[in-house]
This record gives structure tokens, C-alpha cells and sequence, in this order.
């Protein structure tokens, strides 16, 4: 994973269903940047459903990803785009679900500090965090 003066640094990238959830997960260094992923998780959301991101992965490709599959991309512009999209904060209020998945995981504190050296061990764990959130919502 990437590495800083502190030590590895690593990006958590989740895709969480309406009742916050994880869906899928994946990790990146802490340098990369959050588009890549974003497509990729375009690819896993059925038609008709509704894609609410922050602004890291307002880029061409996530939209049109979106729009070929039928998804609606609720996506607040960055501030360098020219084009204007349609934007509703009320349902941009509904991220929250994402924000309350990481605060649940940051509760395990290996996962919170990391202790885990090697990126598949960590995803492992994140992945068993994720088990027992799904658990604790049946």
C-alpha cells in the first residue's frame, strides 16, 4: 500500500445498499486517487438504482457509467467542472448511510489503527467487520 512519513497509508472505498450495508469493499493506497474505483463500483449497481457519491468521484466516466446503465448519479459538482448538473441536496443528505458504515468500522480498533502490515490481511478483517454489521441488521 502507499506509504508516508507516518507509515502505510490506505483508502477504504465502500459501495453500502439503503440501509448501510457493505455491499463491497476495496482498498487503495492513500495516494491514489478515488475515480478509478468509483467506476468500477458503477458496474456492480443494478438499473434503476441511485448512486449518492461525494465530490472525489464527479469525474466523465462515473456519470456516463451511470447513465449507460440506468443509474441515477446524485454527484455534487466539483468546482473546476464547467458543465451543470442536476443536484439535489436532499437526497445528497442520504451519504450519511456511507459516513455511519466507516464510523462503524473504525469501532474495531485494528482496523481503526491498522495493525495489519500486509493489505490482504486488512481486507480480510474489514470483511469480517463487514460480516458483523450485516449480522447485526437481520
Amino acid at each position: 500500500m502507499g506509504h508516508s512519513r507516518g507509515g502505510l497509508t490506505t483508502k477504504i472505498h465502500a459501495l453500502v445498499d439503503a440501509e448501510g450495508r457493505p455491499i463491497r469493499l476495496k482498498l487503495t493506497p492513500g495516494q491514489a486517487g478515488d475515480a478509478p474505483v468509483g467506476t468500477e463500483f458503477v458496474a456492480d449497481l443494478d438499473p434503476g438504482a441511485t448512486l449518492i457519491a461525494d465530490r472525489a468521484y464527479d469525474t466523465n466516466p462515473i456519470r456516463e457509467g451511470a447513465a449507460a446503465r440506468g443509474v441515477w448519479a446524485k454527484i455534487p459538482p466539483r468546482v473546476i467542472r464547467k458543465d451543470a448538473f442536476s443536484f439535489s441536496p436532499w437526497v445528497y443528505r442520504q451519504r450519511n448511510l456511507v459516513e455511519r458504515f466507516f464510523n462503524r468500522i473504525k469501532q474495531f480498533r485494528g482496523l481503526a489503527t491498522r495493525y495489519d502490515r500486509r493489505a490482504d490481511n486488512y481486507l480480510a478483517a474489514l470483511k469480517l467487520a463487514a460480516i458483523r454489521i450485516w449480522i447485526a441488521k437481520i
